[in-house]
């Protein structure tokens, strides 16, 4: 199965790049289904490979100029500090067994991928149904210190938890809370994410032991993947993004909730 693990690990890259998200929402399942890691170990996993792929693809839009800098900054020194103290301080100590109802107990695995996949069911509807605001000048627009902090704070609690970037989150926020344009929302995202999940992935670092060499062929794919999705990028329309990341975020939630409930 690690040949469609691998080739899975290029749509992790098309997906950051053509939609700024959904590399996480790949990555855990790919990381579980394929490769059969634990779900925890996979969160640790999928934050270097989440977090390098993205850095790649933001230094790119960057030279096109489709990176925020302003709120990318703002956001991620929020987001970095909520996604280090969870991973440090909640994350280990969530027990391995929550509760039990007759025969089944409710784990933390469960609950971790069960949480991931309705957080990425309610993102799809906001990016499906929602029409995206006027855009303005958010250069030089104010922004909204409280929105901007309890924001950030919820997204770096989700990439901590979860070992997602939270693109699936982040774009949404940036359309309808910062009001960029899409494709400014994905490069400004994938800086996000950049600086999210590698901040993650070097608190794990001592904590946990990584397989080096699958985690770097893993990411190398990704990577590999992420230029051909930021090429697709410039070839599609914004709003047929939008909705197209809105459905392919609500596939694979509905999946992910499907696989786990069927396999109790």
């Amino acid at each position: 199965m690690e040949w469609i693990g691998y080739l899975a690990s290029v749509f992790i890259g098309i997906s950051l790049g053509l939609i700024g998200g959904g590399g996480s929402i790949l990555t855990i399942p790919v990381l579980v289904y394929l490769f059969k890691f634990p779900p925890i170990e996979a969160t640790g996993y999928s934050l270097f490979i989440v977090g390098a792929t993205s850095l790649a693809g933001a230094v790119k839009n960057y030279f096109s100029g489709n990176v925020n800098v302003k709120i990318a900054l703002s956001f991620s020194i929020i987001a970095t500090i909520i996604v280090l103290l969870t991973r440090q301080y909640i994350l280990r100590f969530i027990p391995d067994e929550l509760f039990t109802i007759g025969s089944f107990v409710f784990t933390k695995s469960f609950f971790i991928m069960l949480l991931f996949a309705m957080l990425m069911v309610v993102a799809s509807f906001k990016m499906i149904f929602h029409e995206a605001p006027e855009n303005y000048n958010v250069q030089t627009a104010k922004i909204n210190i409280t929105k901007l902090i309890f924001t950030a704070s919820g997204i770096g609690f989700i990439t901590g938890l979860l070992g997602a970037g939270g693109g699936f989150l982040i774009i949404p926020s940036l359309i309808f809370l910062f009001h960029l344009p899409m494709k400014q929302a994905i490069g400004t995202s994938l800086f996000i994410i950049a600086i999210n999940a590698l901040s993650g992935f070097a608190g794990d670092v001592f904590q946990m032991n990584f397989n080096w060499q699958l985690l770097i062929s893993i990411t190398a794919a990704a990577i590999g993947g992420i230029f051909i999705g930021t090429a697709l990028k410039e070839k599609v329309e914004a709003d047929k993004l939008k909705k197209g990341f809105g459905v392919f975020v609500f596939i694979m939630g509905v999946y992910i909730i499907v696989k786990e409930i069927m396999s109790m």
